[in-house]
């Protein structure tokens, strides 16, 4: 398959090399004998682990990303596992089976859309197209009705038409995204789209990513008003950036929430009710301590 037509990064970092499995659940599991109760599997496409295991005579295994998020949940001591970025093209139902029915797998999936027109994705060299995301985003949402999906999408890549664009914003709705990390398309040289025709003016660009990036952060704001009067074990990360005060932490879900704690609470769980949404954040207040600290 070629190399995505916009990013520079799968031109410069080779092909791709697995780490071993036991490795990785070997620093894992280091790690949560320290204390660290999260972890982040990160990869450039994380669901095409077991592509090569740093052996190109060594057979693909394409279970082996879920595998291993199912190896992540017999690690003591471990209590959140995330992951980021999984590839449309590669995502396998044993995936979404591995999320739902791994305790400590939170239910949280960042994939990347990049555009809702198929046109748009065959020239962006993307092996994938709507139909096929939308699918993945059915099952995920049948096995874990609650899952927080992001993603990332371009606007204004070159050749895109108003048409192009509405089509996103009519997956945007389908799918009901909780966040996304969105731009404007920006040529990067050596790659294949700076070759491409670009006649959409810079001012019709941003206006699409402002009705983007309006819609979304509506739609996220809908699934934090949904939010308010529920309990969310968060997991305290450190002293709230709004206010010294208080502490900060984060939900299954990924949502910030700021409440009224003593900072012994830092890098433990506790159980919080939430009682209101704000822009990019939740207020709380705790409603009972899980463990000691």
């Amino acid at each position: 398959a070629l190399p995505i037509s916009y990013c520079v990064v799968p031109y410069t970092r080779g092909e791709e090399v697995s780490r071993p499995f036991e490795d990785v659940l070997t620093e894992i599991a280091g790690l949560a004998d320290q204390g660290v109760k999260e972890v982040t599997l990160l990869g450039q496409n994380v669901n095409a682990y077991g592509v090569s295991f740093a052996d190109p005579d060594t057979p693909r295994d394409r279970g082996a990303f879920a595998a291993l998020l199912r190896a992540c949940g017999r690690i003591d001591g471990l209590e959140r596992v995330r992951f980021t970025s999984p590839h449309p093209a590669e995502f396998t139902d044993d995936v979404i089976e591995a999320m739902a029915e791994t305790p400590n797998v939170c239910p949280a999936l960042h994939m990347p859309l990049q555009s809702g027109s198929d046109r748009v994705l065959k020239a962006m060299r993307r092996s994938y197209r709507a139909e096929r995301y939308l699918g993945i985003i059915d099952r995920v949402r049948a096995a874990m009705p609650h899952a927080a999906i992001t993603t990332d999408i371009i606007v204004g890549f070159p050749g895109e038409t108003e048409e192009d664009f509405e089509k996103t914003m009519k997956l945007i709705e389908d799918v009901g995204f909780d966040t996304s990390f969105s731009f404007v398309y920006s040529p990067r040289p050596g790659t294949p789209a700076v070759e491409l025709e670009d006649d959409t003016p810079q001012d019709v660009k941003l206006a699409r990513l402002a009705r983007l990036q309006k819609r979304i952060e509506e739609q996220a704001m809908a699934i934090s008003q949904a939010m308010v009067g529920s309990v969310q074990r968060v997991l305290v990360e450190g002293v709230s950036k709004k206010d010294p005060g208080e502490l900060a932490g984060r939900t299954d879900n990924n949502r910030v929430v700021n409440f009224v704690g003593n900072p012994r609470l830092i890098h433990h769980f506790v159980e919080v009710r939430i009682t209101s949404a704000l822009p990019h954040s939740l207020r709380g207040e705790i409603v009972t301590r899980e463990r000691e600290a």
